[in-house]
């Protein structure tokens, strides 16, 4: 029941950033969740766009998991928390420290609870 729990609240995280990153880049709530300039917002829109479809691809994943059949929901939850973590760590490394505890912190929690609770 945890593990669901934190894969769905990575489910929804990943959405709101969908969200960020596709629709409001170069609105001021988007500007400011990545600290961007309007001229750097609109020089990089398709760029985030980008981003936010690999974000619902995470999305669509985790909520495949939770809908999956028991046999199959353990793998999945992996393998797409697997993901979110290298995605995390990458972008901790190379754009924002914050993404670590953002993104691969409770992606690393998730898994622990899918594989140790």
């Amino acid at each position: 029941m945890i593990a669901q729990i934190l894969i769905a609240l990575i489910a929804v995280l990943h959405l709101y950033i969908l969200i960020l990153e596709m629709f409001l880049w170069d609105k001021p709530s988007g500007m400011k969740a990545f600290g961007n300039t309007a001229e750097k917002a609109k020089l990089t829109k398709v760029l985030a766009q980008n981003q936010g479809l690999y974000n619902g691809f995470l999305v669509a994943g985790l909520i495949w998991s939770l809908l999956a059949s028991a046999s199959y929901a353990t793998a999945l939850a992996n393998f797409f928390l697997g993901c979110v973590l290298v995605a995390g760590i990458y972008g901790g490394l190379t754009a924002s420290k914050k993404i670590i505890y953002i993104q691969a912190l409770p992606a690393l929690l998730a898994l622990m609870a899918v594989n140790f609770l």
